[in-house]
């Protein structure tokens, strides 16, 4: 009688148990990650009141089985359904990931490592990426500090906004190419100023400059090509100051010809005369008037300009007079030039009339330096008659240009080369050396820049209704050497197989680091801890504190998802109720033992 009463015991405590497991599953029916469990019951055990005999062929009496009353129920096992994954609940959240197959995140709550489904995660105040509930740091790798790939080794907490990646350190420009059409007919390319091009561009500290280059037409000693020039203006920094001269700008000057022979004669007004051999007079004639004028005295590559307010003998020095610049200014305005295209005018000083060879035959003589030369071998002298002016022309064929010079196929417009080299395609924008000096003594400051080596190649000379399209981009054709400014992070973002890259807002990106996974041979061995939290026992496996890549068995992450609860609600409830129904009865056997031992005891009556 009382094996019955203990038996139905037995079904108490263990229908109350595997309603603890149910009321635990409902309650968790919305708990991010929550695997459900699932209570197994067996037999407690037998009593045997006779064993089993077997059939007796001599005496003809068969077998006869075992007697057994049975002493109740036991819990088996608590079973926790953890490969079944929970459905996808979206958060928009950039820090929620949701992890498939049967992978862990790793965690670390400052001494063990631990194992979770929960990929609600949060950056904190230091930068690192914990879960959102407890703050345990989130595991992975880092990335290799001199290739910037990620080298699995043993997991690490992943500080993803740290100081050294809230920016993005700036790169000076080294690449730019010069595209489009070059029509010969623009009236642009055929001008004095050319088709202009700004070539935007860093340097090493981030900081913007524009080149100011300019196309024009210049003439071209092969019969077969087209030329342009490519010259460099002027270099403004981001504010729209001229800063060539302090940073030493320049392309590599090449000398060129003309498209024709440019003639200039002195106008009416001036006198050009060589009082003594070398040295030359550029006079203006008195003024009607007050007898004021100018004398502009050239030797060489010098020049210097007197103004008088009379004619006197000696004549009265002006109280202001002219720089050297303003004097160079002065005289290519009086031949009708731009100042610096005619400091850079040149001429090829032919043999002399008896055959013999000039002193500078066949050299081609930059006005800045040799001007008093190419005067001298056109004749002029002091015999030139004075006061009416002389109307002498003087014959310029060429020009040295601040840049490169662009050949193109006169059949089909196709791009040939630079500097009458066929083939090459690049010239070379460079700048001063930092603490030298220049030319007018100014001490250069371009110690943050890095020559631009610019490429022509894609250029042509078609026809395009006489508008001509060539510009200048910073980086090669294949986007190498564009440079940049520094940049701010502006984004983050998770990739399926765990990687997190940081955006910043001067177009670059940065791997900053890969989330881990963490799989068991056995993953339903894993014992829980609270917090969506697991830790690895004898029977799941153990952790061998590297991980996995969580693409490895096809698996991935998905950023702004949680998996929810895989708790089948429904079953949960039938499951409550036939645990109900199993405690009641069980309950029924301990009242029915009792009346049977009541009337056991009225016996004695």
């Amino acid at each position: 009688m009382n094996r019955a009463m203990y038996s139905g015991v037995a079904g108490l405590k263990t229908h109350q148990t595997r309603m603890d497991v149910i009321g635990n599953n409902i309650a968790n029916v919305n708990t991010v990650g929550y695997k459900a469990q699932a209570a197994l019951f067996s037999e407690l055990l037998y009593q045997n009141s006779s064993n089993a005999s077997g059939p007796n062929a001599n005496t003809g009496i068969g077998g006869v089985n075992p007697k057994q009353v049975g002493l109740g129920v036991k819990m088996a096992s608590i079973n926790t359904n953890i490969t079944l994954p929970g459905s996808a609940e979206t958060t928009n959240n950039p820090f929620d990931i949701r992890i498939t197959g049967d992978a862990f995140f790793i965690v670390n709550n400052g001494r063990d490592n631990m194992f979770t489904r929960d990929g609600s995660f949060k950056v904190d105040a230091a930068g690192n990426l914990v879960m959102s509930s407890n703050g345990y740091k989130v595991m992975g790798w880092q990335p290799d500090p001199e290739t910037g790939a990620i080298k699995p080794d043993t997991v690490s907490a992943l500080q993803i906004m740290n100081a050294a990646n809230m920016t993005y350190p700036p790169e000076a420009t080294t690449q730019a190419y010069v595209s489009g059409i070059v029509d010969a007919e623009s009236p642009e390319v055929n001008s004095a100023d050319g088709k202009l091009m700004n070539l935007n561009f860093y340097d090493a500290r981030g900081y913007s400059y524009t080149a100011k280059l300019a196309i024009k037409r210049v003439g071209s000693s092969n019969d077969n090509v087209n030329s342009y020039s490519c010259e460099l203006v002027k270099l403004l920094d981001a504010t729209g100051k001229d800063v060539t001269a302090t940073a030493g700008a320049k392309m590599t000057a090449m000398q060129t010809s003309l498209v024709e022979a440019e003639k200039k004669s002195i106008p009416t007004g001036y006198q050009l005369t060589s009082p003594t051999a070398g040295t030359f007079l550029l006079e203006t004639q008195p003024d009607a008037t007050d007898g004021s004028h100018t004398v502009y005295t050239i030797t060489n590559g010098n020049i210097t300009a007197k103004k008088y307010s009379d004619n006197n003998t000696p004549p009265t020095e002006a109280t202001t007079q002219p720089t050297e610049a303003e004097a160079w200014e002065e005289v290519a305005q009086i031949l009708g030039y731009d100042s610096k295209d005619f400091r850079n005018m040149t001429y090829a000083v032919p043999d002399d009339a008896t055959g013999a060879a000039a002193p500078y035959a066949g050299q081609i003589l930059s006005v800045g330096q040799n001007l008093a030369d190419i005067l001298t071998a056109q004749g002029v002298t002091a015999a030139m008659t004075p006061g009416a002016g002389d109307q002498r022309d003087i014959t310029f064929n060429g020009k040295v240009v601040d840049g490169c010079v662009i050949d193109f196929d006169k059949d089909g417009g196709a791009f040939v080369g630079i500097n009458g080299s066929a083939g090459t395609k690049t010239s070379i924008l460079s700048f001063g050396d930092q603490g030298v000096a220049d030319a007018a003594g100014a001490t250069l400051d371009a110690a943050s820049f890095r020559n631009i080596t610019i490429d022509f190649s894609t250029l042509s000379n078609v026809g395009n209704e006489k508008v001509s399209t060539a510009s200048a981009t910073n980086g090669s054709l294949d986007n190498l050497g564009g440079g940049r400014m520094v940049g701010k992070m502006s984004g983050l973002q998770i990739q399926q197989d765990g990687k997190i890259y940081a955006s910043y807002d001067n177009g670059q990106s940065k791997l900053l680091g890969q989330i881990a996974s963490a799989r068991f041979a056995n993953p339903s061995g894993l014992q829980k801890e609270g917090d969506n939290l697991y830790i690895a026992t004898q029977n799941s496996g153990d952790f061998d504190g590297i991980g996995v890549d969580i693409t490895s068995d096809g698996g991935y992450m998905t950023p702004g998802e949680l998996e929810m609860s895989n708790v089948d609600l429904s079953g949960e409830l039938t499951g409550m109720i036939v645990t109900q129904r199993g405690f009641q009865a069980n309950s029924r056997i301990i009242t029915v033992s009792d009346t049977m031992l009541e009337e056991l005891v009225n016996l004695k009556r």
